[in-house]
C-alpha cells in the first residue's frame, strides 16, 4: 500500500535557534519540542522531568464532591459496593485499581468486582449486572470505563434503589444517565482541565479525591500507577499532559517493582526490559484482553489483583492460553473477511467496509476490523450475531471520525458508543443490509482521497551526521510515546546503499546506508521490506523515513535506523502539512 509522506509543520528558524540556545540542544531536538508546543525552558523541564505534583486537583471534575461523599457514606455504613468495569484492558485495569485500593484501605468484606460477559451481556452496564447487584444486596455500583450512555440501565437500577457512580471517559450522549454522580471529563459542563484521561485514569482520580478527603497518603495510591500506565498505553489515548505524568511513573513502577500479575505477564511474554509503551501494547495488552475475548475477563482482573507469585503465574498461564486461541481465531476470521471483499466487486470498490457473518466470534471482531484496514485502508465495521442482535466493532483511518459516521446512522441502531477511531454498535439482524448501505453513503459523502492512503508522518528532515549518542540520549527522554507524542520519525535524503545491504530471513532488509554529501554510514533494519531492495540496490539515490533505536546484539550497544519506508529519488513527491 502506497504511503503518503507528510512532513509536519516546521517551526520558525528564530524559534528553533532560541530554544536550542536555552536548552543547549541540537536544532532537530528543538524542532521536536516546538512541534509539541514546548517553547521555553520551564515547559521543557516539565516535559523531561515529570512530577506527580503536576497532577490536577481531582475536585475540579464535575460531580467529584458528590461521588466522594457518596462513597464515604457507603463505606461508613458498611454498604456493599460493587466495582463494575468493561472487559477490555482499560476496564479490567480500572476494576483492579479501584477494587484493590478500596480493599487495601477498608478491608474486603463489603467490596466485590463485576465484569460483564462479552457474549451474554455485551458492552457497558447490563441489566444482568444490575440484577446481580440487587439480588446480592449491593446499594452502590461504581462503573468504570463505561456507563455514560447507559441511561436506561441506570434508570432501571434506580428503580431497585441502587446508586451509580460513573467513571467514564467516552463521549456523552445528549442526556446524562440519572446516576448519583457522573465523572467524565468529556462532559460539556465539566471544567476539568485535562480531557483525555483513560477510564482507569478517571477511576484513579476518584481514588485520589477519596485519599485527599480521607487523609490516605497519596503514595499508597501512586503504587497503582502501573495499572493506569497499562490502560493509557493500551487504550491509545493522548500521551501528553496528565496522561504523560501518569504513564511516566506507572512505567517506572513496572520496570522497578512490578506487581505479581504484571511480573508474570512479563515472564510469560518474554518481554525484555526496560519496558516501554510499545511492549505494553503488543506484549501485555493482547494477553489481558484475551480472557474476555475467548471466555471471561474476570480472569484478567484476578491476574492483576493477585497478591503472590503462585496465584499470578497460574492466572497468567490461563490468559496466555486464551491469547494463543485468540490468535488462531482472529487469523481465520481475517482470512475469511478479506476473501469476502476480494470476491465481491461492490465491496472492493466501496469507500467503507461493512461485513457480517453470524458465526464470527464477537471477541475478535475489533482485531479483524484492524487487520482488514491493513489491506483495504478505509473505515471498517465487522459484525456478528450476539443475543439475536447484530453486534459490531468499528475501526477507522487517519483523519476520519467513524463515531460521527455511525451516529449519522443512529436511527438504525439500538446502541452505539466509542471514539473517533474505534466504536461499537448493536442493531437488529434485519437491518444489517440497510445499515451497510447508509453507512457507505455517509462515509462516501465525508471521506476524501487524502483519507484513503495511510499517512507516514515525518517530524523533520535529519542529516545522518546529526545522529549521535548525545542526540539519542535526549531523544529517548521523549518517552513514554503515544498519541500526541509519537516516537519521532525522521527523513534523510540523498542516500546510497553501501553495497552491504542484504535480504535476511527472506522478508527483512538489513541495511547499510550512507549519505552522499557527508559520508556518514549507518546500519538499519526494514522489517517485511525485502520487496523494495531491488529498487535501490543498483546504486540509485533514495530517501528513507526511519526511527532511531538502540540495537543490543551480543552485549554490544549501537544505534541503528528502523526503516519505515524507502523511496527512490524522484519517484514520488513528499507531501507537507501545516499540522503539528
Amino acid at each position: 500500500m502506497q504511503k503518503k509522506w507528510i512532513i509536519k509543520n516546521q517551526p520558525s528558524p528564530e524559534l528553533i535557534k532560541s530554544l536550542s540556545a536555552q536548552l543547549n540542544i541540537s536544532n532537530p531536538i528543538a524542532t521536536l519540542l516546538a512541534q509539541r508546543n514546548i517553547l521555553d525552558f520551564n515547559t521543557a523541564k516539565d516535559f523531561f522531568r515529570p512530577s506527580l505534583d503536576q497532577l490536577h486537583d481531582p475536585f475540579l471534575m464535575a460531580d467529584m464532591d458528590k461521588a466522594v461523599q457518596r462513597l464515604i457514606d457507603g463505606i461508613n455504613k458498611k454498604e456493599k459496593i460493587l466495582i463494575y468495569g468493561d472487559y477490555d484492558v482499560d476496564g479490567t485495569t480500572s476494576v483492579a485499581l479501584v477494587y484493590s485500593f478500596l480493599t487495601q484501605n477498608y478491608g474486603d468484606n463489603f467490596f466485590e468486582f463485576y465484569i460483564p460477559d462479552r457474549y451474554a451481556e455485551g458492552y457497558g452496564v447490563s441489566y444482568q449486572g444490575i440484577d446481580y447487584a440487587a439480588n446480592n444486596g449491593f446499594g452502590l455500583i461504581i462503573a468504570i470505563d463505561c456507563g455514560v450512555k447507559s441511561t436506561q440501565q441506570i434508570t432501571y437500577a434506580k428503580s431497585k434503589d441502587i446508586d451509580f457512580i460513573i467513571c467514564d471517559h467516552h463521549r456523552t450522549g445528549d442526556i446524562l444517565p440519572e446516576a448519583f454522580a457522573v465523572l467524565d471529563p468529556k462532559r460539556e459542563d465539566c471544567n476539568y482541565p485535562y480531557k483525555e484521561l483513560s477510564g482507569c485514569g478517571v477511576g484513579f482520580k476518584l481514588m485520589q479525591a477519596l485519599s485527599i478527603k480521607e487523609g490516605i497518603p497519596l503514595n499508597i495510591l501512586f503504587g497503582y500507577l502501573d495499572l493506569v500506565a497499562i490502560s493509557i498505553a493500551s487504550d491509545i489515548v493522548d500521551m501528553m499532559g496528565e496522561n504523560r505524568i501518569l504513564a511516566y511513573f506507572g512505567i517506572k513502577k513496572i520496570n522497578e517493582s512490578p506487581r505479581p500479575g504484571i511480573q508474570a505477564l512479563i515472564e510469560i511474554g518474554d518481554l525484555k526490559g526496560p519496558l516501554s509503551t510499545s511492549q505494553i501494547v503488543f506484549g501485555m495488552a493482547p494477553r489481558i484482553n484475551a480472557a474476555g475475548r475467548i471466555e471471561h475477563a474476570r480472569d484478567s482482573v484476578k491476574l492483576l489483583i493477585a497478591k503472590n507469585e503462585e496465584d499470578a503465574n497460574r492466572c497468567a498461564s490461563k490468559v496466555n492460553i486464551r491469547n494463543n486461541t485468540r490468535r488462531d481465531v482472529d487469523l481465520n476470521i481475517t482470512l475469511e473477511a478479506l476473501a469476502m471483499i476480494e470476491n465481491n466487486e461492490h465491496f472492493k470498490q466501496a469507500k467503507s467496509t461493512v461485513l457480517f457473518k453470524k458465526e464470527w466470534s464477537k471477541g475478535v471482531i475489533g482485531i479483524v476490523a484492524s487487520r482488514c484496514i491493513e489491506k483495504y485502508y478505509r473505515p471498517t465495521i465487522i459484525l456478528t450475531e450476539s443475543n439475536n442482535k447484530a453486534a459490531g466493532s468499528a475501526r477507522s483511518v487517519h483523519g476520519f471520525d467513524v463515531y460521527e459516521a455511525i451516529a449519522e446512522c443512529s436511527d438504525l441502531l439500538e446502541q452505539y458508543g466509542g471514539h473517533t477511531y474505534a466504536a461499537g454498535l448493536t442493531l437488529s439482524l434485519n437491518k444489517v443490509e440497510e445499515f451497510r448501505e447508509k453507512f457507505e453513503s455517509v462515509v462516501a459523502s465525508r471521506i476524501n482521497e487524502s483519507h484513503l492512503n495511510p499517512p507516514l508522518n515525518i517530524d523533520t528532515v535529519l542529516q545522518l551526521d546529526e545522529i549521535s549518542v548525545r542526540f539519542y540520549d535526549v531523544l529517548r527522554q521523549f518517552a513514554p510515546f503515544g498519541p500526541g507524542n509519537m516516537q519521532p520519525v525522521f527523513m534523510s535524503e540523498k542516500l546510497l546503499d553501501t553495497g552491504k545491504s542484504k535480504v535476511v530471513k527472506e522478508d527483512h532488509l538489513k541495511l547499510r546506508v550512507k549519505q552522499m554529501y557527508n559520508n556518514s554510514e549507518f546500519d538499519g533494519i526494514g522489517f517485511n521490506m525485502s520487496g523494495i531492495y531491488p529498487l535501490f540496490a543498483n546504486g540509485k539515490e533514495f530517501s528513507m523515513c526511519y526511527q532511531v533505536q538502540e540495537n543490543n546484539f551480543g552485549g554490544n550497544l549501537k544505534l541503528e535506523l528502523l526503516a519505515k519506508d524507502l523511496r527512490v529519488t524522484g519517484q514520488n513527491a513528499v507531501h507537507s502539512t501545516t499540522e503539528n
